[in-house]
């Protein structure tokens, strides 16, 4: 299955490692230094045309990519069927 991420930005769900919303988790200075090293090494791709709303990584054959997306986490997280697939084991 894929995860549209914006501007037209389409990623396997299989290769997604977490869905974060970045005010919340930009508040640690261990996830400020994470996104740093990120921007560092060149993973992160910002799909965002407007503010920020979370931020995506996904590792696919040991190459980790941050996904930075205008998409809340909670839009995300339900277009990959994550949590139907909780609420009908």
């Amino acid at each position: 299955m894929y995860l549209h991420l914006g501007q037209n930005v389409v990623v396997r769900t299989d290769t997604i490692i977490g869905i974060f919303d970045i005010e919340n988790t930009s508040m640690s200075r261990l996830t400020r230094h994470y996104l740093a090293q990120a921007e560092k090494k060149g993973w992160v791709i910002n799909v965002s045309q407007e503010l920020p709303k979370s931020f995506i990584v996904c590792e696919d054959r040991r190459k980790t990519v941050v996904y930075i997306s205008q998409i809340s986490p909670a839009t995300l997280r339900k277009r990959t069927g994550f949590m139907a697939g909780l609420a009908h084991p």
